[in-house]
C-alpha cells in the first residue's frame, strides 16, 4: 500500500498534495480522523503525518506539526551537509588538476594577468591607487587634451603627493596648449623637484606607466574602461614610445620654437601641417588639444598672414613658404622663408 500511495502522491511532508493538506488540518483541528477517511490520502501514512490511535484502530491521530517541522529541518541539515562535502571534494580535487599545467594563458609568472578590462571609474580608481602604493621608482604620463582644468589636476593629486613622499620620480608629457593653463602650473609649483613636465604639438593618448612594469591606457572613447597592462612586452614598448616622445618635447620652462615666420604663431605652423596633409578642422582640434572654433580661428588668422582667399589657396601657400613641415626637434626650416605678396583683387 505504501508503495501504491507514494505513486498516487509523488511528494514529500514540506508540499503535501489538496487532499492531504485538506485530511492533516482536519486530523490536527480535532485530534484524530477516521481511517475510512484517510484512505484516500495514503501518502499521510506514508510520510507518518497519520498513525492509528492506539485506544481505537478505526482512528488515526496526527503526528504533531512540531515533530514534523524538526525532522523536516534535521533531513535538510544532512541534505546541506552532504552537499558541502561532495563540494569540498570536488574542489580538492580540481585544484589537484589544476597544478598538473601551468600558467592560465594570459598571465605572465609572478605578475598576475597581463591584460586586465577595468570597467568605470570605481574599478579604475582602485587599480591606479593599487599601482601607486607599489610604485617605488618613477611614473611616466601622458597627458593628451587641453588645458588642464583644476578638477582633472585634482582628482589625482592625492597619489601624485604619496609618490613624492616615496622619492618617486615623474615625468609628464602634455600638448602645448596646456602651457596656458593657471592649474597645471600651480600643480608643478607645489610638487617641485618631483615632477618634470614637457609638451608637444601632439601627444598619443593618456597613458600611465609604473616602474615600467603596468601601465594604464583607455579601453573606449570615453574613457569610462581602462587596460591594465602587465605584459613586459606591451609595457616596454610603451616605455620606449614615451621616451621617443620625451625626446622631442620641450620642456615646460623653455620657450617654444620660433616659426621663422613673421606673423605666424607655432600654434598656427602646427595647424598649417595638419591641413597640408588634409585633415578636417576637428580633428586638428582633437590633435592639438584645442577647441574647433580656437582652430577655425587660427585658419581664419593664418589665411590672412598668407593672403590666403580660399581654402584651396590656403594650401598652396602654406606649401610656399614651407610651413607644410612640423615644427620638431629634426624638422629643418627652409631659409630665408617669406610670405608671398598678396595677390591682387
Amino acid at each position: 500500500m505504501a508503495g501504491h500511495g507514494t505513486e498516487e502522491h509523488p511528494h514529500g511532508a514540506d508540499r503535501l498534495c489538496e487532499a492531504g493538506d485538506r485530511v492533516y488540518s482536519r486530523a490536527v483541528r480535532r485530534g484524530r480522523v477516521s481511517r475510512l477517511d484517510a484512505e484516500p490520502v495514503p501518502c499521510l501514512l506514508d510520510l507518518a503525518l497519520l498513525h492509528p490511535d492506539p485506544d481505537d484502530m478505526a482512528w488515526l491521530v496526527p503526528t504533531s506539526p512540531q515533530e514534523v517541522m524538526t525532522r523536516l529541518l534535521h533531513g535538510l541539515y544532512d541534505e546541506v551537509s552532504a552537499s558541502r562535502q561532495r563540494m569540498g571534494s570536488a574542489v580538492a580535487a580540481f585544484e589537484w588538476y589544476a597544478g598538473l599545467g601551468g600558467p592560465a594563458p594570459g598571465t605572465v609568472a609572478g605578475e598576475g594577468v597581463a591584460i586586465r578590462v577595468l570597467d568605470g571609474a570605481s574599478r579604475i580608481q582602485a587599480a591606479l591607487d593599487e599601482a601607486t602604493e607599489a610604485c617605488t621608482t618613477e611614473v611616466l604620463t601622458v597627458q593628451p587634451g587641453g588645458i588642464r582644468r583644476e578638477h582633472e589636476l585634482s582628482e589625482g593629486l592625492h597619489r601624485a603627493l604619496a609618490l613624492r613622499g616615496r622619492g618617486v620620480r615623474m615625468r609628464d608629457l602634455y600638448n602645448h596648449v596646456a602651457r596656458h593653463g593657471q592649474g597645471l602650473l600651480n600643480y608643478l609649483e607645489l610638487m617641485g623637484d618631483a615632477v618634470e613636465a614637457r609638451t608637444l604639438d601632439e601627444v598619443i593618448d593618456r597613458l600611465i606607466l609604473f616602474d615600467r612594469t603596468v601601465a594604464f591606457i583607455p579601453a573606449n572613447a570615453d574613457r569610462t574602461m581602462a587596460l591594465e597592462l602587465r605584459h613586459p612586452a606591451l609595457v616596454g614598448y610603451l616605455g620606449t614610445v614615451f621616451e621617443r616622445l620625451w625626446r622631442l618635447a620641450a620642456p615646460l620652462t623653455a620657450p617654444l620654437p620660433d616659426t621663422r615666420i613673421e606673423g605666424v604663431s607655432h600654434r598656427e605652423q602646427s595647424i598649417a601641417a595638419l591641413l597640408a596633409e588634409g585633415h578636417q578642422d576637428a580633428v586638428i582640434a582633437e590633435r592639438l588639444g584645442i577647441s574647433v572654433r580656437t582652430c577655425r580661428a587660427h585658419i581664419a588668422r593664418l589665411s590672412e598672414t598668407l593672403g590666403a582667399a580660399s581654402r584651396t589657396q590656403l594650401g598652396v601657400r602654406i606649401a610656399q613658404v614651407g610651413l607644410d613641415v612640423p615644427l620638431g626637434a629634426d624638422a629643418v626650416q627652409p631659409s630665408g622663408s617669406t610670405i608671398p605678396e598678396r595677390p591682387m583683387r
